[in-house]
């Protein structure tokens, strides 16, 4: 009898002990409940509640299922009347210039030179004696003449070197003294893929065309190490404001890629980066390096290097893009290509070889099909089936080639709110008939491409919600056009959430670990105070966000 006890008693606690230590092996870190859960997982588009462990999910269902999960440990987040979406992501974008940006003159808005110079001389009041001025964000088309400014619309700022970025970082306008200092005169030649404006008696205007910008960057004063990382952190900390778990990093150098594995280093990089190596003359070195060592990703996917950023051509703000025909408002210039086009072919050839990824800036017709035709070409010598190829904007695109990029398999990384930023002008500079094949979205779409999406920030706002906005309605925040700019290109609420989840996921490879809310996934979520897929459209663009979540841990919470 006494033995039976015993048994008895000794079963009990067996089972106890094993009970307590499946609690103890699936209580999870952090559980989300109480809010709407789109998922983006055609299997179970939608939930109540998710438990994550170990900055993976493991569990996605229902509120009332999901306290087996609840622990001792256990943080649980309630998110009544909140919408959770799986962690955006922008696809093409600039984190150090987003941090510079943020450190310097924003000239985002001003709609004159007048004004420009204003801003520029209340600067030099406080700036140390002969310090650089930067600034960035000027863009002639809202001026009232819409032309290229001249370094005479800066005088009386002679004291300091001026250097001032356009909004779409391909053309600088500086000062007098700059010229000066950078011995650019009548007589410099522009390198290869840049241009100098130059006036009505053959001298420099101040405005440097892509390439051409490199005449001055040299003679710039060399930033700290220290204010580079502090660049780095304030433009993480505003990613993670307006719901972003990562970025593709659209040209990242030696010393940016030294600055992401300090910050790997100290356990500051609470953000996941898809570096792209950047294509200078300088770096090209660096890149065949990286081929010879193959890719590389930190454990837990924070830091990822697989891929490399070229450049076709310039923009079209500046009229540096290639065309296949000349301006229309502007019938001696077709813009501009970077590279000779056997360049390209040797690169992707090379990437091939390497398993690295090419990603090139096109915006033009011309642009986009020289590397299209490139890509092809090394493509039919060394056929990969899994290249994921990427062409960064496809802007203008020959109504011929849309269709190649899905037969190539090459993925059109775009971004919609250039689209909304560049309507008041675009057709004056392409004409009705070219304009049909820009931001052509739906097209696209229909074609059978997937289009991963961003902000190419700083030159637009990272708000990924601008741009979802962008994407489904093609009006800007005043709601004009009152139907839309060409609004059989629109993307549906839904198409527009996948470009900046899954397709850019994709897009870098990681479609099975992020992108979508499932169990197996990486814990990445962006938390929102409204459902944007029930909502008017026009309210999209106004989304607050609540939380934002990388790898299970709370990186960005709302204060109001």
């Amino acid at each position: 009898m006494v033995n039976a006890k015993a048994k008895l008693l000794s079963g009990i606690i067996i089972m106890l002990t094993v009970a307590a230590t499946t609690h103890a092996q699936t209580s999870a870190d952090l559980v989300i409940r109480g809010g709407f859960i789109h998922t983006l997982n055609p299997q179970q588009p939608t939930a109540a509640a998710v438990a994550i462990k170990e900055a993976k999910i493991i569990f996605v269902g229902d509120r009332n299922d999901v306290g087996k999960y609840i622990g001792k440990s256990t943080q649980v987040l309630d998110i009544e009347g909140l919408t959770a979406l799986p962690g955006l992501t922008d696809a093409h974008a600039h984190l150090n210039s987003l941090g510079r940006s943020l450190a310097q003159l924003n000239l985002l808005g001003t709609t004159s030179p007048e004004m420009i110079r204003t801003l520029l001389l209340e600067q030099i009041k406080s700036a140390k004696s002969g310090a650089w001025i930067a600034g960035r964000g000027w863009d002639q088309n809202d001026w009232p003449d819409q032309q290229f400014p001249h370094w005479k619309d800066l005088a009386g700022t002679e004291s300091h070197p001026v250097f001032l970025r356009r909004v779409d970082g391909h053309a600088a306008w500086v000062n007098k003294t700059v010229l000066k200092l950078c011995g650019i005169d009548a007589h410099t030649v522009a390198p290869q893929g840049g241009k100098i404006i130059h006036d009505a008696e053959g001298k420099p205007t101040g405005v440097l065309i892509d390439n051409a910008i490199d005449l001055v960057v040299r003679k710039m004063s060399k930033v700290t190490y220290e204010t580079r990382i502090a660049w780095m952190q304030k433009a993480i900390e505003k990613c993670h404001s307006v719901g972003l778990v990562g970025v593709h990093d659209a040209g990242v150098d030696p010393l940016k890629w030294e600055i992401y594995q300090q910050l790997q280093l100290d356990d500051n990089l609470n953000f996941r980066v898809y570096a792209m190596l950047e294509d200078t003359t300088e770096e090209r070195l660096w890149m065949k390096q990286w081929f010879s060592q193959g890719p590389f990703s930190t454990q837990g996917e924070m830091l990822t290097l697989r891929s490399l950023k070229l450049y076709a051509d310039g923009a079209l703000g500046s009229r540096g893009a290639a065309l296949l025909k000349p301006y229309g408002d502007d019938p001696e210039n077709s813009g501009l290509m970077i590279h000779p086009d056997e360049f390209y072919f040797q690169i992707a050839e090379e990437a091939l070889h390497a398993g690295f990824q090419v990603c090139t800036h096109a915006i033009g017709d011309r642009g986009n099909r020289v590397i299209l035709d490139q890509y092809e070409k090394a493509l039919t010598k060394n056929p990969k089936e899994d290249h994921r190829f990427r062409i960064e904007h496809a802007q203008i695109v020959s109504l011929d080639d849309i269709l190649r990029f899905a037969e190539l398999g090459v993925i059109p990384s775009m971004q919609p709110t250039h689209a909304t930023s560049d309507m008041p002008w675009a057709e004056n500079r392409l004409g009705s008939e070219r304009i049909k094949g820009a931001y052509a979205w739906r097209k696209f779409l229909d074609a059978g491409s997937i289009i991963p999406c961003g902000s190419d920030f700083p030159v637009e706002n990272p708000n990924p919600f601008w741009g979802i906005y962008a994407a489904v309605t093609r009006q800007d925040h005043s709601r004009q056009p009152a139907s839309g700019w060409y609004p059989e290109e629109c993307m549906t609420v839904a198409e527009a959430v996948r470009g900046f989840t899954l397709d850019a996921a994709y897009a870098g490879f990681a479609e099975k670990t992020r992108g979508s809310i499932e169990v197996g996934k990486l814990a990445d979520f962006t938390i929102i105070d409204r459902d944007i897929y029930v909502i008017p459209a026009r309210e999209i663009k106004d989304t607050q966000v609540r939380y934002t979540i990388v790898g299970g841990r709370i990186v960005y919470q709302a204060t109001n």
